[in-house]
């Protein structure tokens, strides 16, 4: 996880997650913050280990870490925050040990977690567990949300 630590730890990342935690503390909704990128990261490793792909923990967790950054931009600009994300993930991916290969694939997870494109590869995988990350059988604001009643987790599953 030497990558994951080295992206989290750093000054940069500290001072958007920061950042993006005070844009968020009055957020009713699902929060896009540490928890919810543990929460991504744990579910896309079961997922990944259920599919038997050889992806490491490191580059899943990394994904997680940066798949959402971008929401800090969103709110300022209006930006979609999953391109948004993608350009934050490339300047934090330089600093990595990450080989070509892991960097685009850490990079279309990101791309692509917004769009359920099928499949069973990693950008595939990443966004079901983002989806399947959100708590939605026990929040309080859950009569509000804009979410479809099919699309809700309204059942433990992971």
């Amino acid at each position: 996880m030497k990558n994951t630590n080295k992206i989290f730890f750093s000054e940069k990342y500290q001072k958007i997650l920061k950042e993006l935690n005070y844009l968020e503390k009055d957020r009713i909704f699902c929060k896009h913050d540490l928890n919810h990128f543990l929460s991504v990261a744990r579910i896309s490793y079961i997922l990944t280990l259920e599919a038997e792909l050889d992806i490491s923990k490191d580059l899943i967790y990394t994904t997680a870490l940066l798949h959402d950054i971008g929401r800090v931009s969103e709110y300022k600009t209006g930006r979609e925050h999953d391109q948004a994300s993608f350009e934050l993930a490339k300047e934090f991916l330089i600093e990595s040990d990450f080989n070509k290969d892991d960097k685009t694939l850490i990079l279309g997870a990101i791309g692509n977690h917004r769009q359920d494109k099928g499949g069973d590869d990693f950008s595939a995988i990443f966004y079901k567990a983002d989806k399947l990350s959100r708590p939605c059988l026990v929040c309080p604001a859950q009569q509000k949300c804009n979410w479809p009643k099919k699309k809700m987790n309204l059942e433990i599953s992971y």
